[in-house]
Order: structure tokens, then sequence, then C-alpha cells
């Protein structure tokens, strides 16, 4: 069956996942391409309400993810979907649930100095303060990725630099399927 392509976000918080997911999202959907947005913190108000930090809450709700994005790619929607992934198990799991071929990991490069600079959402200060259990970085672990298929350096580059590199992947990933289609309809 042929899908559409994932393009995975993850980095800690406040990384630019949602921001630089955003602006992909507006740009394909300029260009007539469908496309399914997934953000961590739209799931875990809705489908994955009541998951927890832990461990196991984590995994179940990556696991969610995974399969919704399955979903909207088998229906022909790219996906675009932003969540923390902070374990190389938990990006195994999103490769095997997705597809190893249709989806494409996306590293935003920020360092937990500079994350907590920013501090969008007043987290890095309930974490240190002891209200935010399982923090990723701090309490939690985060794995930088063995292998991405594009690296972002968000803490060091703006957000207009990464959202254009990230649009130039997608458009050239979006390409080669094309090219595969169209090969592989006049070979059947």
């Amino acid at each position: 069956m042929s899908t559409s392509p994932t393009f995975w976000l993850c980095g800690l918080s406040g990384a630019g996942k949602s921001t630089l997911a955003a602006t992909l999202t507006a740009s394909l959907r300029t260009r007539g391409i469908p496309v399914l947005e997934l953000d961590g913190d739209a799931l875990r108000s809705g489908v994955s309400q009541g998951l927890g930090f832990s461990a196991e809450g984590r995994l179940e709700n990556l696991r969610r993810a995974a399969c919704i994005a399955r979903l909207g790619a088998q229906s022909g929607l790219c996906t675009v979907a932003s969540f923390i992934t902070p374990l190389e198990v938990h990006r195994q799991l999103v490769r095997n649930v997705v597809g190893a071929d249709n989806v494409s990991l996306v590293y935003m490069d920020a360092s937990f100095a500079i994350c907590r600079q920013r501090d969008v959402k007043g987290l890095y200060a309930r974490a240190a303060s002891g209200h935010v259990p399982h923090f990723t970085g701090l309490t939690d672990s985060f794995e930088p990725p063995a292998r991405a298929d594009l690296v972002l350096h968000t803490g060091g580059e703006t957000a207009e630099q990464s959202a254009a590199k990230l649009l130039e992947f997608a458009l050239g990933r979006l390409g080669s399927i094309q090219r595969e289609s169209r090969q592989h309809s006049t070979t059947s």
C-alpha cells in the first residue's frame, strides 16, 4: 500500500518543534498538499488525556501518535508530527508503527540551557521547583537520535533559517516519492 510521508520532529521542550511543524504545515498546504499536523500538547488534551509522563505513559502516548500518523499517511495525508520522543526506543517504535520507509526523523538540536532560557510554556521553571515530575532533560533522559534524516540546529539559527531547511527537505522527500510513484505506475 502506498502511503504519504510522515515528518516526525523531535527534541527537547522549547527546541522549536511546534513552531516549525506549524510553519511546515502551512507551507505545504499553500502548495496544495494535504497535511495532518499532530502535536504532543494537542494529543495529550484529547486522545491521550489522562496519560502521565511516566515511562509507560510516554510510550503509550507515542504509540497512539504513531498509529494516528500511520492512518493519516495511509489516507494520503502528509503527516507532520511534533513530539519530544526522548529515547531511541521511542523513535524505533515510531518507525515500526509508521513504517521505516515512510517516516523521516527530524531532530531539533537545541541544548537544555537554551531551551530553559526560552521556557515558552514556563515548564522549566516549574520543573526546577519540583512541580513537574518526569521532566525530559532534567529528571528524565533525552538521548539525541543516533540517526536522524535531518538535524536542525534550532539552538543556533533563527526559526526562519530552520523553517527554510525543513521545507526544502520536505519538498525533496515529497518529490522523490512522486517520482517513485510515477516510475512504479509506468512499469506496472
